[in-house]
């Protein structure tokens, strides 16, 4: 089964990318994968306290994913799969990506401030010649009309 794979973070253009994620797997057949990635920063503390972040960041995720999760249940017919990395964000994907072989498509949303569309996007469609998938960029903006009709 062909995969989507959309990144779960902390931004406003995550929610569109999970929605088009969700409607074209629905659409084709297909299964999401949901990938969050906690950096390693994060946890550079005394090891007691670093173990204790950790399982706090974890947590959040999974409560952040449950709620992307019972939407693409209950409206797409979807059950996605939540992957949880540790590591620099770019590394992560795209480790994901290569030890994965059912993922098929690389979702992500892009931001529409004039700070450009993120990090990620910005960094990832530098390389989008080398990927050994392709790469569906959604913008923060669209509305969800406009998702239906292109999904």
């Amino acid at each position: 089964m062909r995969k989507f794979l959309v990144v779960l973070d902390d931004s406003r253009e995550c929610l569109n990318a999970m929605r088009f994620a969700a409607m074209r797997a629905a659409h084709s057949g297909g299964g999401v994968s949901v990938l969050s990635v906690i950096p390693p920063d994060e946890f550079n503390h005394w090891i007691g306290v670093g173990e204790i972040m950790r399982a706090e960041a974890r947590e959040r995720i999974e409560v952040h994913f449950e709620v992307f999760a019972k939407w693409m249940r209950d409206k797409q017919g979807v059950n996605p799969e939540l992957v949880i990395r540790e590591g620099e964000p770019m590394k992560e994907i795209m480790a994901q990506v290569m030890e994965d072989p059912e993922i098929g498509v690389l979702v992500l949303g892009a931001a529409s401030d004039n700070k450009g569309p993120g990090p990620l996007v910005t960094a990832l469609s530098r390389q989008a010649g080398t990927l050994p998938v392709p790469i569906t960029i959604v913008p923060e903006d669209l509305s969800k009309e406009r998702l239906e009709a292109i999904t």
